[in-house]
């Protein structure tokens, strides 16, 4: 140690090297100078700690101003850094996984049903579900059967339609599987199945379509609506092209007699459809093959009975006394019901079995059923 009195700063030997001298700006050190007093400060060497030096404590030492001024340039470099790390994961945040990417635009359209509702598709339908056999049939014919993710349980036709993904029976579909095949359009054959599917499937947004043809010519139309709704077109007209060609030629065979056939005022041959035998069901006023078997050259008894498939009383069906029977064929249905046993149907055993899917299925094999009707009727014009 040494001494240094303030007023002899001037007189220090520098030789001896201590750590620093006093500041003359102290305010202290100048007070001291201005009296004529001596300030005798201790200054430690080197090897000595100098956190406990009176004036390297003082707030007069260079170091104190030094040590403030880099401490607040740390704490503000320090602020601006963790400002910089903040906006950047914000950045990265906006771009990365955590926030969802906004979900595509999908161009959709406006088609018209067979119920005449207006129904939103997408442009590009690539995923149906079928809830009827006859609509499956459909969809296939029109060449676009790799679009069914989902039919029924009673979907046997064509083969490829057995591969497919059930969803239930016709009446009770299972609505979760269909949800849960995400198709663009569910098809169904009925309006009464649109109050139970329609809440459910708008709330998933999956659109619903209505198929209903009532007729030959429905079945024809329907084919062309279905190539348009999936762009296929080509293949759907010529479809449909090929069947009316059919269809003609029925006519052809059977009224080939054109003044025989203007002069009638109906259809010659009365039949009865029985499709079943107990009970007594067959068709009615509302039902497809009703206008089908006009072109077979015949008519229904009961094409004036409300609804599409009534049930028959035997007082009913006594009275009806038709000249041909046909049959829904099945495995409950093979043979007229009793109360038939005493018609000119019966007794001059004019009685016709027909595949039931063909007859129950508004679809391109309901001309199948037309061509074998009127076979069974008038043979000798299709030798």
């Amino acid at each position: 140690m040494f001494r240094v009195k303030t007023s002899q700063a001037s007189k220090v030997n520098f030789s001896e090297r201590p750590v620093f001298l006093v500041d003359v700006r102290c305010r202290k050190a100048r007070r001291f100078a201005a009296l004529g007093k001596s300030k005798t400060v201790k200054v430690k060497t080197e090897n000595e700690k100098r956190k406990n030096h009176p004036v390297t404590r003082s707030e007069c030492h260079p170091s104190f101003w030094h040590k403030r001024r880099a401490s607040a340039f740390s704490r503000v470099r320090r602020g601006v850094l963790i400002a910089f790390v903040l906006l950047a994961a914000i950045l990265v945040g906006c771009r990365g996984g955590n926030v969802p990417a906004a979900a595509p635009v999908v161009e959709t359209r406006v088609v018209t049903d067979d119920l005449g509702r207006q129904v939103t598709i997408p442009a590009k339908v690539t995923r149906v579900v079928s809830t009827a056999p006859s609509v499956t049939e459909n969809i296939f014919a029109a060449g676009a059967g790799d679009r069914l993710v989902g039919v029924t349980t009673f979907c046997n036709y064509p083969e490829e339609a057995k591969s497919i993904a059930k969803i239930g029976d016709t009446m009770t579909p299972n609505m979760e599987t269909i949800v849960a095949l995400k198709p663009d359009i569910v098809f169904v054959s009925t309006a009464s199945q649109i109050e139970a599917f329609t809440k459910t499937l708008d709330q998933n947004g999956i659109a619903v379509y209505v198929t209903n043809p009532i007729s030959l010519t429905g079945v024809l139309k329907n084919l062309k609506q279905l190539g348009e709704l999936f762009g296929t077109q080509d293949a759907a007209d010529r479809l449909a092209a090929d069947l009316q060609k059919r269809i003609d030629a029925v006519e052809q065979k059977l009224h080939s007699d054109k003044s025989s056939w203007n002069g009638r005022s109906g259809p010659s041959i009365p039949i009865f459809v029985q499709i079943s035998r107990e009970p007594l069901f067959t068709i009615g006023k509302q039902s497809f093959l009703t206008a089908m078997i006009q072109y077979a050259d015949a008519y229904s008894v009961t094409d004036q009975v409300e609804s599409a498939y009534p049930k028959l009383s035997k007082e009913t069906a006594l009275a009806l006394n038709p000249d041909a029977i046909i049959l829904s064929e099945s495995d409950d249905n093979k043979e007229p019901n009793e109360v038939f046993k005493s018609s000119p149907a019966v007794k001059n055993g004019r009685i016709y079995k027909v595949n039931a899917d063909l007859l129950s299925r508004p679809g391109p094999r309901l001309v199948d059923a037309l061509e074998q009707i009127a076979k069974d009727l008038y043979p000798d014009k299709f030798k």
